[in-house]
């Protein structure tokens, strides 16, 4: 998700609730303690080099259980970060404090904001000599006229 389409959503809202794919809600009292914009300036396994750069929040799980953070409260947060920082439209990552501190892509359910589970990936596949994924068929679902023995087709 993008933080044009956050800023968006957070319009609609009355209140701000994370969930993790797991079902799991990061705790009501949760506090937003980075927005920010990183860059990433790196170089894969192919000898390319690329950059990446992403809209950064934290989340942090607080003992403070009478927090609750508002929509307009966060988007006063985002629209300062943007203006002082010059943070551009860029997809949000999520940090969490789960087992360890863990980075999530965001979704919205409708109701929600979703923390989904990142991947790691090759970006040069090609290099590294990793063979493309074959595609998976049902040979039921393929539309094969086959012979029939002694039906002289073949």
């Amino acid at each position: 998700m993008k933080l044009s389409k956050i800023k968006e959503i957070l319009a609609t809202l009355d209140n701000v609730e994370f969930q993790l794919e797991n079902g799991t809600f990061v705790p009501e009292h949760f506090h937003v303690t980075e927005v920010g914009q990183i860059t990433k300036h790196f170089i894969d396994c192919g000898g390319v080099i690329r950059t990446e750069k992403a809209v950064n929040f934290q989340l942090w799980d607080a003992n403070d259980f009478e927090h609750r953070l508002k929509p307009t409260k966060l988007l006063n947060i985002i629209k300062l970060s943007e203006e002082k920082l010059g943070i551009e439209d860029a997809e949000i990552e999520v940090e969490y404090q789960n087992e360890t501190i863990g980075k999530f892509d965001l979704d919205f359910d409708g109701m929600h904001f979703i923390l989904k589970n990142k991947q790691t990936a090759c970006l040069a596949s090609d290099a590294c000599g990793i063979p493309p994924e074959k595609q998976k068929v049902k040979l039921s679902e393929l539309n094969i006229t086959c012979c029939t023995p002694n039906s002289g087709c073949c």
